[in-house]
């Protein structure tokens, strides 16, 4: 690639960076991307962090949302090396008395295993499952007016409901709780409006393809990514970690992915006064404590539906996690908090040595919280699994600030790239005319910080692309 050849700069090789690179590269422009460590992925690495021959997803895991992005279905990863895993069951909440809640794939397997609140379930979700396709552009995109204006009216009035009022539609706590597990993604106390969004869209996930888990690790889809882009004659550049706009070479422009105070901090100086006031308002939302163990056999859950599940969402009740996130939210001393677990290793053998497992889990914490959660994610899990200690060969934990050392994005260990709250849902990270433009021109912006958010699905980058794409040709 000439000097004078290069159309655009993608920083950043996230699931957004690698999709902007595709989308842009695929228009016919000349794209360099360039990342800052020796391996690309941003949050899909896959590494040993515990023992040899133990491989464990350092932040992404399960991926219901790179199966059901409109953009990476298009490109076929399949023809890269992607090979996704999926689960009989997506995702299992467990209970106290043994019970269990279950999200399978087909909507009316889920339903029944509701009793009581089978109708109720389905009353609930069978719309969302049937206008998905008519609305998922919309709902994975910046702030519109919708194609289809009934069908997002319809999943707008669910999901932008708080969960706690969204819960009053189920009577048992079977069903609630599942909610309760789902709403808690969205990295929000559940009374906060807007909190139901992810969880429907989470559950709808489910249903149309549902939950799987890369073979090989999450790092299989950053590599099937970079395998695309540079099939397309894209190049990429490693150990390039831009501190300046002066380190990097001539282009029409420049697209990050990163968030906020990182862009700030590079390209701040040719920001209006308007939008670095914006972006310095940003606000991030709760982080995670994070580990991942080694272990000697599969987490010996009481209930057997939680052996077969992808995913487990560990907090008992409705009430108890509801609880537990308002707490954390607030900054209170949590001792009993919501838990997600995975479990990729009972799909797939490669994640560690003959008869050996993996497990991957993580809980919410307040904002740059350096405490100690491996104690209370341990107890949370024993208390569902009893002997799940016994098995542990060894673990390796992250703390919000080593989250935030490892990729810089996950500001005081944010993982969701900002608050998904009802002001920074489709606005993120500043409300213009197009959320990935800054007020510099040839300047943007493609990470989880701009809409639709936090998840491994490119959509933020499909789109802040097809922001470049318009804008450069227009200069032509």
């Amino acid at each position: 690639m000439g000097k004078n050849e290069l159309d655009v700069i993608v920083v950043g090789s996230g699931p957004n960076g690698l999709a902007a690179a595709i989308r842009l590269q695929q228009a016919g422009m000349a794209v360099l991307l360039v990342e800052g460590r020796e391996t690309i992925g941003g949050g899909m690495r896959t590494a040993e962090l515990t023992l040899p021959g133990f491989k464990h997803d350092i932040c992404s895991a399960v991926h219901p949302m790179a199966a059901n992005s409109p953009f990476f279905r298009s490109l076929n990863l399949g023809q890269f090396g992607l090979d996704f895993i999926y689960p009989s069951i997506s995702a299992a909440h467990p209970f106290d008395n043994g019970e269990a809640a279950v999200l399978r794939s087909a909507l009316a397997d889920t339903a029944e295993l509701l009793g009581e609140d089978k109708s109720n379930y389905l009353r609930l979700m069978e719309p969302v499952v049937k206008n998905w396709p008519l609305i998922e552009n919309d709902v994975m995109g910046p702030l519109s007016f919708p194609t289809h204006p009934l069908a997002m009216a319809a999943f707008g009035s669910k999901a932008l409901q708080p969960a706690t009022m969204l819960a009053t539609a189920f009577k048992t706590e079977k069903a609630k709780g599942l909610l309760a597990g789902m709403a808690a993604h969205s990295i929000l106390p559940l009374n906060q409006v807007a909190s139901s969004a992810i969880g429907l869209v989470l559950m709808a996930a489910a249903h149309l393809r549902g939950w799987p888990i890369p073979r090989k690790g999450s790092q299989s889809i950053a590599d099937a990514l970079a395998m695309c882009f540079t099939s397309l004659g894209g190049i990429i550049q490693t150990g390039f970690s831009v501190k300046s706009l002066k380190q990097l070479p001539s282009s029409k422009a420049v697209l990050f992915d990163i968030g906020p105070k990182q862009l700030l901090e590079i390209a701040g100086h040719k920001f209006s006064s308007l939008y670095r006031q914006q972006l310095t308002r940003y606000k991030y939302g709760m982080g995670v404590f994070k580990i991942d163990w080694a272990l000697d056999a599969p987490i010996p859950f009481t209930n057997p539906l939680c052996r077969e599940a992808g995913t487990v969402h560990i907090g008992g009740t409705f009430a108890e996690i509801a609880s537990a996130e308002q707490n954390t939210w607030l900054g209170k001393q949590v001792d009993k908090p919501f838990v997600l677990v995975a479990q990729q290793s009972l799909f797939d053998p490669s994640r560690a040595p003959a008869g050996k497992h993996t497990a991957w889990a993580y809980c919410h914490v307040a904002n740059g919280s350096i405490e100690d959660k491996t104690a209370a994610i341990e107890r949370q899990i024993e208390r569902f699994a009893p002997g799940f200690r016994e098995r542990i060969l060894a673990r390796h934990t992250y703390n919000t600030q080593q989250l935030e050392e490892y990729n810089a994005n996950y500001i005081g260990g944010d993982i969701n790239g900002g608050e998904s709250n009802i002001t920074q849902l489709f606005t993120r990270p500043a409300l213009r005319g197009s959320p990935y433009k800054t007020s510099s021109d040839g300047l943007y912006i493609c990470s989880a910080s701009t809409p639709p958010g936090g998840g491994v699905h490119g959509m933020c980058g499909y789109h802040a692309a097809m922001r470049v794409i318009k804008d450069l040709k227009l200069k032509k």
